[in-house]
């Protein structure tokens, strides 16, 4: 069991509130990815569930317990960090042991347990081998094998993957979204990259400034943002929001229009503009357009074959029917 329920949290260095009042359950199972820019409050969110910030009011349950006031080893959760924060003279198997040992467990009962997260995260040819043999990828898997072996009732992450480079950083995304689903526990992950909680979540929470600003499944977020915020900051490329004429013609203070959903051609459309930049892809190209009045530039998403180059003459013409709407104060219309 590992269902989690933030309720009416809060949290203060000093006078400065950084958590106001919030309101958040992640239910058992559920892989829910706090996302926002640096400084949203993402990380110090995850502290306080694994007890290493303590709250300023409110309270946090873990299946129906209250555990604000408990130590983190008393919460029955287990983090992952940044950093491996891994023994360099202990072999991966000691160290995938080590909280086991430290608990006091039987010696066949801490082999049984490292053997079997060893087999999951395919590092049972490595047991012997120390963390300097081994590559950034397999020792995130180790640190989390080491969190595995304790049986948590649900698992923290703290930005694991920010380390690795981008090839592995993709492998790892997988590995981790395999991993949760043959567990089947509850998962916390914390990035500032909003394509890992796209590709990884089941439930995305994201904060700004410490207001949880919208939660929902990734496609939600996607197709029915809440707010310009979330607007602009789900999905990749972000969606391009336009002020002016042509959001008050539809009845709007901004309307948001995302870079898929917008037609090009090279000679008639809605809207006419130059081409700054095309960054050929493969299988799409996204061209970054100015000079159509609208915005200081705007992106948008074409098949690979369309080609146009720096300087070119552009027509654009959204799909009315992918066209979102806000007022303004930013929030959705309906």
């Amino acid at each position: 069991m590992g269902r989690i329920v933030l309720d009416n949290v809060t949290k203060s260095f000093g006078n400065a509130q950084v958590i106001p009042p919030l309101q958040l359950t992640i239910e058992d199972g559920e892989f829910a990815v706090f996302v926002g820019p640096s400084g949203c409050g993402k990380s110090t969110l995850l502290r306080l569930i694994a007890g290493l910030e303590d709250v300023t009011s409110g309270k946090i349950e873990i299946d129906g317990k209250d555990v604000s006031g408990l130590a983190p080893a008393k919460r029955g959760l287990a983090m992952v960090f940044q950093s491996y924060a891994l023994y360099p003279h202990m072999t991966v198997r000691k160290n995938i042991a080590f909280p086991l040992k430290m608990a006091g467990l039987a010696r066949a009962e801490i082999k049984k347990r490292v053997d079997n997260a060893a087999a999951v995260l395919n590092l049972t040819d490595y047991l012997d081998r120390r963390p300097g043999q081994l590559s950034g990828g397999q020792r995130q898997r180790v640190a989390i094998g080491r969190a595995i072996v304790r049986e948590p009732a649900a698992f923290l992450f703290d930005e694991p993957l920010s380390n690795l480079d981008a090839a592995l950083r993709v492998g790892m995304r997988l590995e981790i979204s395999e991993l949760h689903e043959r567990l089947k526990s509850t998962m916390i992950y914390v990035t500032h990259d909003q394509v890992e909680a796209m590709t990884m979540a089941d439930k995305i929470v994201v904060l700004q400034a410490g207001v949880i600003e919208q939660v929902g499944s990734p496609l939600e977020l996607y197709r029915a943002p809440r707010n310009t915020f979330v607007a602009g900051f789900i999905g990749s490329p972000k969606m391009n929001l336009i002020d002016g004429p042509e959001a008050t013609k539809r009845d709007a203070h901004t309307i948001g229009i995302r870079p898929e959903h917008i037609a090009v051609s090279s000679d008639s459309g809605s809207w006419k503009g130059k081409v700054n930049v095309s960054e050929h892809l493969g299988s799409d190209t996204f061209f970054h357009v100015q000079g159509t009045g609208l915005a200081d530039s705007l992106t948008v998403r074409a098949d690979g074959e369309v080609s146009f180059r720096h300087g070119d003459d552009i027509y654009l013409t959204p799909r009315e029917e992918h066209i979102h709407r806000f007022d303004a104060k930013g929030l959705r219309i309906a």
